[in-house]
């Protein structure tokens, strides 16, 4: 027992030591502020965790949309990856059948690859988006509230 206490008594310094240094923390648990209106349908909320401006090579971006809320299509020139946190989502690539995204469910899109991706009619979706670089999303066309419809009710469970 003495050991243990000479031990305590050395080494407690340094545990508090390490707690006291100064972190970049942050929380993804807020929404973010609401995104302008003007490459999808309905609400969304963003919220920048991590960008390429960080020094790091890629960004990671908290998005939540509410139900029945869409993204246009459009394509980046890294790979992205979608992780869905919280809720249920469509996704498309071109030429392909869009998909039902729930909970856990991790998506990779290669670079140049048209999508979109959004939540379901039913349900608000949060998901985190990993992406590279510094070159902007390119929109490249308009996915309608018709054709949103159309793969809400061929994905209706």
């Amino acid at each position: 027992m003495h050991y243990l206490n000479i031990f305590i008594f050395l080494f407690l310094p340094f545990c508090i030591y390490g707690q006291t240094a100064d972190y970049s923390i942050s929380s993804y648990l807020d929404e973010g502020a609401k995104a302008p209106n003007t490459h999808y349908l309905g609400e969304a909320w963003l919220k920048r965790l991590l960008t390429a401006e960080d020094g790091l090579d890629y960004n990671i971006t908290k998005a939540t949309f509410k139900a029945n809320s869409t993204l246009d299509w459009h394509k980046h020139t890294s790979p992205q990856v979608l992780i869905v946190v919280e809720g249920e989502g469509y996704y498309q690539e071109r030429g392909k059948e869009p998909v039902r995204m729930k909970e856990g469910d991790i998506i990779k899109c290669d670079k140049e690859t048209e999508h979109w991706h959004s939540s379901s009619k039913e349900s608000d979706v949060t998901y985190l988006a990993i992406y590279g670089g510094t070159t902007p999303t390119t929109w490249t066309e308009v996915l309608s509230q018709e054709d949103y419809d159309q793969v809400a009710e061929k994905l209706k469970e």
